[in-house]
């Protein structure tokens, strides 16, 4: 069996996105085909986000670091360290109102 300490790869991916163009870095921790429940830590520097896109199959979204915006259509919610709230499934964005990571749980269809 293999761990990952999510409060490091946090910190460690908030670094890489503090100097890229695009303010984010992600890393999967279960991924792959053969997997239906895949988990991925993002983060984003203040100010950037992930574009509105549809979802995949059921998602979570838990903030580890920092403060995010969800949206979904008219609707907004702002979440912070230790919320975690279930992504409508529509087109959707996030928002980081801080330097945040996220961990994104999707049970893929």
């Amino acid at each position: 069996m293999e761990t990952s300490y999510l409060p490091d790869l946090a910190d460690e991916l908030l670094g890489i996105a503090r100097n890229a163009t695009s303010g984010r870095a992600a890393r999967s921790t279960r991924s792959g085909r053969a997997l239906s429940l895949r988990q991925t830590v993002l983060a984003l520097t203040e100010g950037h986000g992930i574009e509105e896109h549809e979802t995949n199959g059921e998602e979570t979204l838990q903030v580890l670091v920092g403060r995010v915006r969800l949206r979904s259509g008219s609707e907004a919610v702002e979440l912070g360290v230790g919320e975690v709230v279930d992504v409508p499934d529509a087109r959707h964005a996030v928002d980081a109102l801080t330097d945040a990571a996220v961990l994104l749980t999707v049970a893929v269809r």
